[in-house]
């Protein structure tokens, strides 16, 4: 156990990060899904609708510190292109 107040604090303060972040973290994940599930039925308005909502998510998540800035722009990107080569 814990023996000094700041060793205390952050046996607090961990549980209750990890589980904002893993919320945040299935957030995003299910919004890129939604995004390739429109893709991959070929619905590019329902596709195009789904990448708006996930954009500011995936945006929000680089700046709580939850998925790096990289790999946000990197999904944003393949994702809009996708939706591009769409019929």
């Amino acid at each position: 156990m814990a023996q000094h107040k700041s060793a205390e604090k952050r046996a607090r303060q961990t549980p209750k990060r990890t589980a904002v972040n893993r919320a945040r973290r299935t957030k995003v994940r299910n919004a890129v899904k939604e995004v390739e599930t429109a893709i991959a039925s070929g619905d590019k308005a329902a596709a195009q609708a789904a990448f708006k909502l996930a954009q500011p998510a995936l945006d929000k998540s680089v700046s709580k510190g939850v998925v790096q800035k990289g790999t946000a722009s990197r999904k944003l990107s393949r994702l809009n292109a996708a939706i591009k080569t769409m019929g």
